[in-house]
């Protein structure tokens, strides 16, 4: 029954609040001492994607770490260059790969990405395991990217390399249609809005490159993420509505079928997360999945001390992943 009652997490004494504990490391933070290798290959569609690696260069590790990144995010984003750093410090290579139109590039096709498109993580992997042959894979990810790694683990636990062997995730929104309901309540608009603005940046770009197959009759028009996503996101990746989309991408229904040592760490003030999105149920009858629940966090914050120092999901992942009993 991995449901860890106790989390060691105290966030700093300024960042008293859930708005906070997300904002703060979002606007400030800054991880300079990485330093990436991009790699583009190419996919079975006829689409790129961009991978942004961090090896280490006095020895040969044995470990790879892929790191997914959330909506709307990239490999340069501090959590996400934060993890790197600390997974290349606990002896790992790492590789942050960036999403279909996440890299600074738009992709060519008419699909982009979404929260649940397993695929293109498993080719990850796949090309990964296949250039440098590790014997072992871990997987971590924030919020969008953390619902992807979980739902890539759970719907077809057979297909995952048996190298992939755990996994630690953060600030999840394991059931979407809640969760695309949840932040548009006031107090959350301002994330909303912030994600809709590189939204439909990115719809205008896909328009410009593809003038005959995207409409963008109304764009502006679109208040939330239901209405975005019925309107562009379900219709290009295949979807009747958004309504489907959530009810097939969303990584709670998935997560009985996990069949690795995985984390998820929400905290319980993210005001990104719905109830919904704390599956105490089904960590409760999961040897595999242990649900961490701490009180402060906010959404993919967990800020320890100076702003560029390490944090609490750092710490949290490697210590997981490196536990020779996870817990």
């Amino acid at each position: 029954m991995p449901l860890i009652t106790e989390s060691s997490y105290q966030p700093p004494f300024y960042m008293f609040n859930g708005h906070l504990q997300t904002i703060v490391p979002s606007l400030w933070r800054e991880v300079p001492d990485v330093r990436y290798q991009r790699e583009r290959i190419e996919t079975a569609d006829g689409d790129f994607l961009d991978l942004d690696w961090s090896r280490l260069t006095d020895r040969t590790a044995d470990t790879l770490c892929l790191v997914s990144h959330g909506l709307e995010g990239d490999a340069g984003r501090p959590y996400v260059r934060g993890m790197v750093r600390a997974l290349n410090k606990a002896g790992f290579d790492a590789l942050a790969w960036n999403y279909r139109s996440c890299s600074g590039e738009m992709n060519r096709l008419l699909r982009s990405y979404h929260l649940g498109d397993t695929d293109d993580l498993d080719f990850v992997v796949r090309h990964a395991l296949s250039k440098l042959r590790y014997s072992r894979v871990f997987l971590t990810g924030f919020s969008a990217g953390g619902n992807v790694t979980l739902k890539y683990l759970g719907e077809q636990p057979e297909r995952v390399p048996r190298e992939v062997e755990r996994a630690a995730v953060f600030s999840v929104p394991t059931d979407l249609k809640a969760s695309s309901y949840h932040i548009a309540r006031f107090e959350n608009r301002v994330y909303l809005n912030r994600f809709l603005k590189t939204l439909r940046e990115k719809m205008r770009q896909k328009a410009a490159l593809l003038p005959d197959q995207v409409d963008l009759t109304d764009l502006d028009l679109l208040q939330d993420f239901p209405q975005f996503d019925d309107r562009f996101t379900a219709p290009m990746h295949g979807f009747k509505s958004a309504e489907e989309y959530y009810e097939h991408a969303s990584s709670g229904r998935y997560l009985s079928g996990i069949r690795i040592p995985t984390l998820l760490v929400n905290a319980q003030n993210d005001p990104f997360l719905p109830p919904t999105c704390f599956p105490r149920d089904a960590a409760s009858h999961s040897e595999f999945v242990f649900l961490e629940t701490p009180s402060d966090g906010g959404h993919v914050g967990f800020g320890e001390g100076t702003p560029d120092g390490e944090y609490y999901s750092e710490r949290r992942a490697v210590e997981f992943l490196t536990a020779e009993v996870p817990g």
